[in-house]
C-alpha cells in the first residue's frame, strides 16, 4: 500500500516532521547529528533546528538525548548492564556527557538511578513502572501519578 503525499503544504510539512521524529525514535542509538538529519530533508542545520523546535518544543539534539536517556533508564532498571555499557548501547560516545545529561533529566546520576531503581520498582508492573519513571526535560512539568481505576 502506497500513500500519496498530502497536497496541502502544511500537511506535507507535518508529515515531513513526523518522519524525522520517527527516524530519531528508531535510530537513537546510531550516530545521528543535526547536520545529517537536516540534509535528509534538504534544509540547512540552522533552519532545520528552528523548524523542529517550533514543531516539537525542543531542539532535535535535545529530543535525541531525551530518547537516549529514556532508553538508558529502561536498561538500567533491568540491571543487566553497567552504566558504561548502557552509555554506549544508547548511542552516546562520551561517558561524561551521558552522565551529565542523565543527571539533568533523571535528577540523579546513572549509578544512583540504577541502585534506586532496583529498590523502588520491585513488584511494580512494567507498564506502570515505565509511566512513573519517564524522564521530564529539566523537571519543568511534574510527572503525573499513575491513575488506576477501581472496579465498582
Amino acid at each position: 500500500m502506497t500513500s500519496r503525499p498530502p497536497s496541502d503544504p502544511y500537511l506535507r510539512e507535518l508529515t515531513q516532521w513526523r518522519r524525522v521524529k520517527d527516524r530519531i525514535d528508531r535510530e537513537y542509538a546510531q550516530p545521528l547529528d543535526v547536520e545529517s538529519l537536516a540534509k535528509a530533508v534538504h534544509m540547512s542545520a540552522g533552519h532545520f533546528s528552528r523548524r523542529f523546535k517550533l514543531a516539537y518544543g525542543e531542539s532535535p539534539y535535545s529530543y535525541l538525548m531525551t530518547r537516549r536517556i529514556e532508553r538508558a533508564m529502561a536498561l538500567l532498571r533491568k540491571g543487566d548492564l553497567s552504566v558504561t555499557e548502557v552509555c554506549f548501547a544508547v548511542g552516546c560516545s562520551s561517558l561524561g556527557t551521558f552522565r551529565t545529561r542523565f543527571t539533568e533529566l533523571a535528577g540523579m546520576p546513572p549509578s544512583d538511578y540504577k541502585q534506586e531503581a532496583e529498590r523502588s520498582t520491585a513488584g511494580i508492573p512494567a507498564c506502570v513502572e515505565k509511566q512513573v519513571s519517564r524522564p521530564v526535560r529539566n523537571r519543568e512539568a511534574p510527572v503525573p501519578a499513575p491513575q488506576i481505576a477501581s472496579l465498582p
